[in-house]
């Protein structure tokens, strides 16, 4: 629960970080069209809030095959997509002698070898940019996926080591363990790539946990400026986990962490919140947050739906877009890497990328407005 103290604060810094945000983004608020495509769901990890892990024997196969990936990209062309967006769980192959067989079938030694070659098919098959959720990784990997995504993304969750503890949401998750986290984040930054990040709130961690974890990701960003997108995302309990019982973070909690985000991190970064899980109603609570300082709904799919909240389905585009307009924002779709990333002058992706990415932004940097003609028409899934 709120403190007295914190709700007496609360108006003045939801104000604060609003204005934070038409300083430093005026009133745009962007989104990535993009496919979901869940790699493999299989994972050494178990975290207790998560469905997107499946077991061998619940998968018709230990991972998409390249015939699937492309069908699913091709739909999201049509349909006006240009993110892919690759989810994967951590290093099965370590945990499964079935990933690991499949991978030798195929002539890869490991997940991520097989993850830049998936990559390199859709940059030269389609028109989508990866971005790709690889878990934790080291330089090599990194460097390797560099040149084949225009961004990565590795959530921090939290700062709290507490939660990998007997007991914990992260006690059977390695990978979750903060410092693994922040050494990736690390490696990233030395090697100047873009990079999604963002806190899951809600999983056992404390008010002032959120605020050191908010600085952890400030001072990466200060060091290094890659850091182009901190997600606020709120955990949602699921049936069929160790937390389906665990109360959520209630949306005046997730409001403040969300404008603190603001606040710590000023107003050029980018601040996320899934549209799908946020807000005290699920029918358009998500423009609560317009308050508290965001700028961005993160991707939105009209092809496919959210493979880690199955049951949260994305908000109808054209509704949405009506709904920011009436509040005087502008809903632009950008590419998986932001506007401001593609223009800087320190830009350090591989030159074929940036020069195809810069022939297909607009002016402003932003996927150009007549091209998204098909997601006005469609429904997201």
């Amino acid at each position: 629960m709120m403190s007295q103290a914190v709700a007496d604060r609360y108006p003045a810094l939801l104000d604060r970080a609003s204005r934070l945000r038409d300083q430093g983004k005026g009133r745009i608020l962007s989104f990535s069209p993009k496919v979901f495509l869940p790699l493999t769901q299989l994972c050494r990890d178990v975290c207790g809030y998560c469905v997107f892990r499946q077991p061998p024997g619940r998968l018709r196969s230990p991972y998409m095959s390249p015939e699937e990936v492309l069908a699913v990209a091709r739909e999201g062309e049509k349909r006006g997509c240009r993110e892919a967006l690759l989810v994967l769980g951590e290093r099965p192959e370590q945990r499964y002698p079935e990933a690991r067989r499949w991978l030798s079938r195929q002539g890869f030694d490991s997940t991520i070898e097989y993850l830049e070659s998936i990559c390199r098919m859709l940059l030269r098959e389609t028109s989508l940019y990866p971005h790709s959720n690889a878990g934790t990784l080291v330089p090599s990997e990194l460097d390797s996926l560099k040149e084949v995504n225009v961004s990565l993304g590795l959530m921090l969750e939290s700062s709290s080591p507490r939660l990998c503890d007997p007991g914990g949401p992260h006690e059977h998750a390695p990978s979750k363990h903060p410092q693994a986290r922040l050494d990736t984040l690390s490696a990233a930054g030395k090697l100047n790539i873009p990079v999604t990040t963002g806190l899951l709130v809600g999983i056992g961690e404390t008010a002032r946990e959120r605020t050191e974890a908010l600085q952890l990701i400030g001072e990466l960003h200060q060091r290094y400026g890659h850091i182009q997108e901190v997600i606020i995302q709120n955990f949602r309990a699921k049936k069929a986990t160790p937390m389906r019982w665990a109360n959520e973070l209630s949306t005046p909690e997730t409001l403040q962490t969300v404008a603190e985000a603001r606040v710590i991190l000023g107003p050029e970064m980018n601040i996320q919140v899934p549209p799908n899980l946020s807000g005290s109603t699920r029918e358009a609570g998500y423009l609560e947050f317009l308050g508290a300082g965001i700028n961005d709904w993160g991707g939105i799919s009209p092809v496919t739906i959210d493979h880690v909240n199955p049951e949260a389905p994305w908000p109808h585009l054209a509704q949405l877009r009506r709904q920011v307009e009436g509040r005087d924002f502008r809903l632009r779709a950008r590419f998986p890497l932001y506007p401001e990333f593609i223009r800087r002058k320190d830009n350090s992706l591989p030159a074929a990328l940036r020069n195809r990415l810069e022939a297909d932004a607009d002016a402003e940097g932003f996927v150009p407005q007549p091209e998204l003609e098909p997601l006005w028409e469609g429904r997201p899934c």
